[in-house]
């Protein structure tokens, strides 16, 4: 990794701090904040919430034929999502420890949280559930395979990738060879020692 990416990377970690401080100036002016996991309202702001609630019968009445002939076609997805979730998790349980890699917490990635707010109603919070599981289980997998991917193939594609996971960019170069024999040890080491963002985000700049 050159100085000026390795300066970039840098730029992105400070940008990320500096946005989870704005987060969480809003979630004030929003009257709630976390504490050991839970979630507080402000005295009044749930009673706000349940006024804002709309019942069931004039939610289904406002939405579409194809949004509620749909929503079956949704929710099956649920299947493949358990086999996925379970298989995931039995693979990082068998294959993890046998590498000597940290296991990923599902409980980082999944959350359940949006039915404290009272202006859903009960298909809303329902479907804000499901949603929640199926981004979590989305974010869980990929972080198994990003450390997989860091374990056995710590190396950049060629070509542009969208929306890399968060290990990718101190992945080696595509076409190091060298690099790749010299440091693959490095890199699950690396995994071993601390499976954190900030193990992986930035790696030492090297002269050119």
């Amino acid at each position: 990794m050159t100085e000026h990416m390795r300066a970039l990377a840098e730029d992105i970690l400070r940008l990320q701090a500096e946005l989870d401080r704005e987060i969480e100036q809003r979630r004030k002016v929003l009257g709630w904040h976390l504490r050991d996991r839970f979630v507080e309202f402000e005295h009044g702001i749930t009673v706000e919430h349940r006024r804002l609630r709309r019942s069931v019968r004039g939610f289904l009445a406002q939405s579409s034929l194809g949004a509620i002939l749909s929503a079956p076609v949704i929710y099956s997805l649920i299947i493949p999502l358990l086999i996925v979730d379970a298989w995931a998790s039995l693979y990082q349980a068998i294959c993890f420890r046998l590498y000597r890699l940290p296991l990923v917490r599902r409980a980082d990635h999944i959350a359940f949280d949006r039915q404290h707010l009272a202006y859903l109603n009960w298909i809303e919070a329902t479907n804000c559930a499901f949603c929640s599981y199926a981004n979590g289980v989305i974010g869980y997998v990929r972080e198994i395979a990003s450390r997989t991917e860091q374990y056995w193939c710590p190396i950049k594609h060629a070509l542009r990738v969208s929306d890399p996971h968060r290990r990718y960019q101190a992945f080696l170069e595509y076409g190091d060879a060298d690099g790749y024999r010299a440091r693959l040890e490095e890199f699950r080491d690396r995994l071993r020692k601390d499976a954190a963002p900030e193990a992986v985000a930035v790696e030492p700049a090297k002269p050119l």
